[in-house]
């Protein structure tokens, strides 16, 4: 099976230019015979955390907008995982779906709320998990991987491989601090949780802000396999053989996928 990941810009309340990256990549890994590729944090609408930003821009997943998004996405074949601004009545949530040709096949919300998301969004309490070929599939956002609960949930549910949208755009004394921590981070989450571990993250300049990256693929030993370069756009496309697993098992013996081949394909997203 093959998996991809995404490093773009940031875009903010810009649906259809999101959407126009999300597809034109999509598209791109589905000619690469790729069946999940995996986009950055809050990506459809821009990960802004004011209160007047998120009641503007958050989406109903049961409403006309976000149908008209899957009957977009009805041509890519890939499984694509990308993060929403969520409305549900009168409460918001920091969430990723995948969406299997134009269907939700799982959806997931951030558990571990920063500082700044926990007066407009709501905490999840779930870790689903669905299956891409035989592998099963889990979702953390960003800062969950700061936690080992979170990984652990996910590999407990029966997860093999985490997909990992995210979003470090920081302040540059902050970003200068954390921009070679990331992987160590999430290195010593793929190992807690003897899961393969994807990350995809927005990456550029935003004022007195910048977001270095990393877009990563890391193996259950906590080996970076390969990551686009910080500060560069593209998509990371990498391959993987595997099967399901028993649960019970998984961290007694040898993980089943390995990782055979990679390739980083880096391009300017801004022109596609």
């Amino acid at each position: 099976m093959r998996i991809a990941a995404c490093q773009l810009p940031q875009v903010h309340n810009d649906l259809p230019r999101a959407m126009s990256l999300v597809t034109s990549y999509a598209v791109d890994a589905q000619h690469q015979r790729v069946r999940l590729i995996c986009f950055p944090e809050c990506f459809l609408q821009g990960y802004d955390v004011r209160a007047e930003h998120v009641r503007e821009v958050a989406i109903d997943l049961g409403s006309s907008e976000f149908a008209h998004i899957l009957r977009s996405l009805e041509g890519c074949e890939p499984v694509i995982v990308v993060g929403v601004i969520e409305r549900a009545g009168s409460r918001f949530y920091n969430s990723a779906v995948a969406i299997d040709l134009g269907k939700v096949v799982s959806h997931y919300r951030k558990t571990h709320l920063l500082t700044g998301e926990q007066s407009v969004f709501e905490a999840g309490r779930d870790y689903p998990v669905f299956e891409v070929y035989g592998t099963k599939v889990g979702v953390n956002i960003c800062n969950d991987l700061n936690f080992s609960e979170a990984i652990m949930a996910a590999s407990d549910a029966g997860a093999e491989l985490v997909a990992c949208p995210c979003n470090n755009m920081m302040r540059r004394s902050t970003a200068e601090e954390w921009k070679l921590r990331h992987n160590e981070i999430r290195a010593a989450r793929a190992r807690e949780g003897s899961v393969w571990l994807v990350s995809s993250d927005v990456t550029g300049e935003e004022g007195d802000r910048i977001s270095y990256g990393p877009t990563a693929v890391i193996d259950p030993n906590g080996t970076v396999i390969d990551q686009v370069p910080l500060m560069t756009t593209g998509m990371l496309i990498a391959e993987a053989e595997g099967a399901a697993r028993d649960p019970a098992s998984r961290r007694r013996r040898e993980r089943a996928i390995s990782l055979c081949t990679r390739a980083a394909l880096h391009t300017d997203a801004c022109g596609r």
